[in-house]
């Protein structure tokens, strides 16, 4: 492409069978996303697809056309596993040839992945961005930045030298709680490829999902101290409601042979849950390798049930996860609700459920209903639940 830099070249390929023995093929949307980017004129720009759609494989099918020395940024060290297992399971790539740029290792090879952390990662503010240095290191041909509605607002500044280099994001909605989608685009080009939520469901590709909005009553006590707080207590007050574990328990008993993660943003709650019913817990605080075992054991059926920060909003494959309890979240993030969401969306043979609790006659109400537009607007509808219809009349 004229314009752009040629990269090292490298030899990669699909493979026809995974390391499992299982038959792979790209599904027809994958193919046309990955043919849409690499004959793209302007040579760089954004794939919109759905949580749970494969957006990882459109990506490594870009690297395979293109054949070139990638630098892929994504979200976490959880990622990171994700994009080298698909990697080894799906490609000819060998291990010695794929680098890790994380803070216990710094191997650049000709596919290296890193986050978006690492790249801004500073002692004090009046140091330089010294990772950066990440991009000159090698003959990159191709850029790719996962799940690029998080890109954070340094990069933007920090990567503008950049613009020469082939750049793809990958993201499930564009949605920016900081108004800033428009520099997305300036950085790494337009939209070039999305697919609706609603017809990959129709096809097949995504998990079929029911949205429920549980409203909630304070207690007594908590309505006085909610009536007698400023807007950011409020919310806190909402957000921890202590009769939201009453709902809680009835869930967890109506989808006892599901696989459940309850998801929320308050320590104190989640660990109050986490004891309450005997289900591990995973934070900020996990340490990346325990992290992977509780996954694994969930995966595998051993847990039935996860408790998760926010550090499980993003990019975490849980393909048998079917339930989703969000039992708080970010006042009104659009973008957090439509990845909660997207945990549950792998494909399944059973319709999976999203439920969302929430404070009555609190200004978490307000919030709930700015978090749902966006998938609201994909075409999902929430069903709103008072408790006592919900604990009277709701089965499963």
């Amino acid at each position: 492409i004229v314009g752009y830099d040629i990269g090292s070249k490298i030899e990669i390929d699909f493979r026809t069978i995974t390391s499992n023995g299982e038959i792979f093929q790209l599904r027809n949307y994958q193919k046309e996303a990955i043919n849409y980017f690499c004959k793209w004129d302007e040579g760089s720009g954004v794939i919109v697809l759905p949580c749970g759609s494969g957006k990882t494989i459109v990506g490594i099918g870009v690297i395979k056309e293109i054949k070139e020395y990638t630098l892929i940024i994504t979200t976490s060290v959880e990622a990171i596993y994700q994009w080298k297992k698909e990697l080894l399971d799906k490609t000819t790539f060998s291990e010695n040839e794929i680098g890790e740029f994380t803070a216990l290792k710094k191997y650049i090879k000709p596919i290296t992945i890193t986050t978006y952390n690492m790249l801004i990662h500073r002692k004090c503010k009046e140091q330089d961005y010294r990772n950066i240095n990440i991009f000159y290191d090698l003959n990159w041909g191709l850029i790719i930045y996962d799940e690029i509605h998080l890109l954070p607002a340094p990069i933007f500044r920090i990567t503008a030298s950049i613009q020469s280099k082939r750049r793809l994001g990958l993201t499930a909605t564009l949605v920016r709680e900081d108004q800033l989608e428009s520099e997305v685009f300036t950085l790494i080009g337009p939209k070039i490829y999305e697919y609706p939520w609603k017809a990959m469901e129709k096809e097949g590709w995504i998990s079929e999902a029911s949205c429920y909005e549980i409203r909630i009553s304070l207690s007594e006590n908590d309505k006085i101290e909610y009536m007698n707080s400023n807007q950011r207590k409020k919310f806190r007050i909402a957000s921890e409601n202590k009769n939201k574990i009453k709902i809680l328990k009835k869930l967890i008993e109506n989808y006892k042979n599901h696989h459940i993660l309850i998801i929320g943003n308050y320590l104190n709650q989640l660990k109050e849950i986490s004891n309450v019913f005997n289900i591990p817990l995973i934070t900020g605080e996990t340490p990346a390798l325990e992290r992977e075992v509780l996954y694994e054991n969930f995966r595998i059926g051993k847990y039935k049930a996860l408790v998760i920060s926010k550090v499980g909003n993003y990019s975490i494959d849980l393909p048998v996860a079917d339930v989703a309890i969000e039992i708080s979240g970010i006042f009104g993030s659009r973008q957090e609700e439509a990845q909660r969401l997207g945990r549950i969306l792998r494909p399944q043979a059973k319709r999976s459920y999203f439920f969302t609790l929430v404070s009555k006659d609190t200004i978490e109400e307000e919030f709930a209903q700015k978090r749902q537009m966006f998938l609201i607007e994909k075409g999902y509808k929430y069903i709103i639940l008072d408790e006592n219809t919900f604990f009277n009349n709701f089965n499963l």
